[in-house]
């Protein structure tokens, strides 16, 4: 099915309070297409991700999504969460959990450019939604290079997990929000220790 854009939508993060930077800001965008908390996932259904898609560079406004093609956005999506979930200090993504990444990286190919000011260029031969996926994964080799990877972090409210930027001062936020997820985990921590005393 074909999806002309239409006008602005409302997506789920649009009011992001703690914004990746540049490129890694897609990155960002795609993991938090699931509220985990209130269960709205805008790729639940290709005909309500295929919007989403396209304006987020992820589809082509005139390709089909089909429903294999939503499987491995979902797969990735979910593999860079594991990421920053380990960004926030939990653990390395398993074997399973890259699996799509791994996937999409086999089944691309990216290639180089060369501007006339010397500055070399990568990105993905193609369009397809694989080589779209691929581009996703040359942002975060950037930001693993440049540093800014680690900064982008999944709640630690494992009912929440929404990724947000880290721009503390000693980069070691761990909560998408303190009045909200901070104070439940850290009301659940205390409870926890005076039912153990």
């Amino acid at each position: 099915m074909t999806v002309p854009p239409g006008p602005a939508a409302q997506w789920l993060d649009d009011e992001e309070t703690k914004p990746a930077p540049g490129a890694l800001r897609q990155v960002q965008a795609l993991i938090n297409t699931l509220d985990r908390e209130s269960g709205d996932d805008l790729l639940a259904d290709p005909a309500d991700a295929a919007p989403w898609l396209i304006a987020n560079n992820l589809l082509d406004p005139d390709d089909d999504l089909a429903a294999e093609d939503l499987h491995t956005i979902v797969g990735v999506r979910e593999a860079l969460r594991a990421m920053t979930i380990r960004n926030t200090g939990g653990p390395a993504p398993s074997a399973q959990a890259l699996a799509p990444l791994r996937q999409v990286a086999a089944a691309s190919r990216a290639r180089a450019e060369l501007t006339d000011e010397g500055t070399v260029s990568l990105g993905p031969d193609g369009t397809s939604v694989q080589a779209r996926l691929l581009e996703v994964l040359l942002v975060v080799k950037d930001a693993q290079l440049d540093g800014s990877w680690k900064l982008l972090k999944s709640c630690a409210n494992d009912e929440c997990q929404w990724a947000f930027y880290d721009r503390s001062r000693n980069h070691g936020g761990t909560w998408c929000v303190m009045a909200s997820c901070g104070n439940k985990l850290k009301n659940r921590d205390f409870r926890a220790r005076k039912r153990g005393k």
